[in-house]
C-alpha cells in the first residue's frame, strides 16, 4: 500500500522589527520625579538640569502669568520616563503585545528578541516574529498601524519593519542622495547665499523636497537665479561642506564588507565628484550646469540629462544590472521626495532625517543621531561595528 504523501514543509514568512530609542543619551534631561539617586549604580550619573531647559510654567515663579491655564492635551503617556530610558524589557513586553493583537494568530512565545548593544541601556534591539501565512497583514500594514504607532510615541522609539530574509543581512549595494543625507548642505542653497538670492532658493528647495513641485523644473528654476555666479564657486563652497555624523565610518564598514557603493545627486557635478572621490565611492552621478564660454561663470542652465527621481530609479537599476546584484541586495539612503521611487526598487529603502512626507512614504524611517545606525537595520550588532572599524 502507498504511503501518504509527504507532508509539505511551509514555514511561514519572519519579519524582524528594529527597535531604535530616540535619545542619544541613555537618561532623559528631566529624570522622572519619582526616581531616587539610590537606584542608580556608583557610574551612572544623572545629567545637570538647569531652570532654563525646563518649560514654562514647569518651575515655581511669582508671576501667575507664566502658569498654564489649561492642562495639556492629552496623550499618550511617556512610558520611557517611567520604566526606563531605553529600549526596557517592559517596552519589549509592550511591543510583543502589540504585535499579537495586530496579527492573528501570532504567539507570544514565538517572538524572539536580541540586543544589538551589550549595555545597561541598551539603544537598539531587533524583534523576530513570523508572519502566519493565513494572515492578511502585510509588511506595509505593520509599517502604517495606529497601534505601532502609538508604541513608537509612548516608549519614545521607532520600529524599522523588514523581511527577516538572507538578503536582508548580507546586502552588496549601497546608495546614497548626497544633500542632506551624506552631507548637511544643500548645495544650490550654499551657492545661493554668496549672492544674496538664498530665500528664493530655499523657498523652490523645500517644495521641491517636500514633493509640492516637480523636480526638474524646480531645479532650472533654482539654477536660473544663478546666472552670473564665479565659475571657481566650486572651490569656494568646498571648505563650508561638511558630512553627516556616521557617514565616513558607515562607508568605510560597507566596504569592508564587500559593498559597491555609489551616490546620486540631483545636485552638480563637480562637488558629487569630489565627495564621491573624498568617500571612495565606485560611482557618482549628477547634473551638469553650464560654464560660459570664457570659463568665468555660470549661465545657469544645465546640460545633459537631469538626475531627477526617474533617473536616479535607473541609474539604481543598471549599476545592479551592471554589477550583477539582485534588488533585495539594495539598501538606499535619502531624504527627499526625488529619492522615493530608488528607494522602492531597493531591498532596503531609508528615508535618514527626511522630510515629513517622505517619511510617510518611505519603506523605513530612522531619525537617530548617527547614520552609523543604518548597520543595525542589517542586523550588525555595536561589537560587530567596533570590529568593522578598527
Amino acid at each position: 500500500m502507498a504511503g501518504k504523501p509527504p507532508t509539505l514543509d511551509v514555514s511561514p514568512m519572519h519579519l524582524v522589527a528594529t527597535l531604535f530609542y530616540k535619545s542619544s543619551s541613555p537618561l532623559h534631561a528631566f529624570p522622572h520625579p519619582d526616581a531616587s539617586p539610590r537606584s542608580l549604580s556608583p557610574n551612572d550619573q544623572l545629567p545637570e538640569v538647569s531652570l532654563e531647559s525646563l518649560k514654562d510654567g514647569a518651575v515655581p515663579t511669582e508671576n501667575m502669568d507664566d502658569y498654564p491655564l489649561e492642562p495639556p492635551t492629552p496623550g499618550p503617556n511617556p512610558l520611557d520616563h517611567l520604566y526606563g530610558s531605553y529600549v526596557s524589557q517592559s517596552c519589549l513586553t509592550d511591543f510583543f503585545v502589540t504585535l499579537t493583537d495586530i496579527i492573528p494568530g501570532l504567539i507570544e512565545d514565538t517572538i524572539m528578541s536580541r540586543r544589538l548593544e551589550q549595555t545597561r541601556f541598551c539603544r537598539v534591539v531587533e524583534v523576530t516574529f513570523p508572519l502566519p501565512s493565513a494572515t492578511a497583514i502585510t509588511l506595509e500594514t505593520l509599517r502604517r498601524h495606529e497601534a505601532v504607532s502609538r508604541f513608537e510615541r509612548e516608549w519614545n522609539v521607532e520600529a524599522i519593519f523588514q523581511a527577516d530574509t538572507v538578503y536582508r543581512r548580507y546586502k552588496r549595494l549601497a546608495v546614497f542622495d548626497m544633500d542632506s543625507t551624506l552631507i548637511q548642505q544643500e548645495v544650490i542653497d550654499e551657492i545661493a547665499s554668496l549672492i544674496g538670492v538664498d530665500a528664493q532658493v530655499s523657498a523652490i528647495t523645500a517644495a521641491a523636497m517636500n514633493g509640492e513641485l516637480d523636480f526638474e523644473e524646480s531645479l532650472r528654476r533654482r539654477c536660473a537665479l544663478l546666472k552670473g555666479v564665479p565659475g571657481t564657486v566650486w572651490e569656494t563652497l568646498k571648505p563650508r561642506i561638511t558630512l553627516n555624523e556616521g557617514v565616513a565610518a558607515l562607508i568605510k564598514a560597507l566596504k569592508r564588507l564587500g559593498y559597491k557603493t555609489a551616490v546620486l545627486s540631483g545636485g552638480f557635478t563637480p562637488l558629487t565628484g569630489w565627495i564621491g572621490a573624498t568617500l571612495e565611492l565606485d560611482y557618482s552621478f549628477a547634473n551638469h550646469l553650464v560654464v560660459s564660454e570664457d570659463g568665468e561663470t555660470l549661465t545657469g542652465e544645465l546640460t545633459g540629462d537631469i538626475v531627477h527621481s526617474e533617473k536616479k530609479r535607473q541609474h539604481v537599476l543598471e549599476i545592479a544590472a551592471k554589477e550583477d546584484i539582485l534588488l533585495d541586495q539594495i539598501l538606499v539612503v535619502g531624504d527627499g521626495a526625488n529619492d522615493l521611487p530608488m528607494m522602492g526598487v531597493a531591498g532596503l529603502g531609508v528615508a535618514f532625517h527626511a522630510k515629513p512626507k517622505v517619511q510617510m512614504q518611505a519603506p523605513a524611517r530612522l531619525n537617530s543621531k548617527s547614520m552609523l545606525d543604518i548597520l543595525y537595520l542589517l542586523g550588525i550588532s555595536k561589537e560587530e561595528q567596533e570590529l568593522l572599524l578598527r
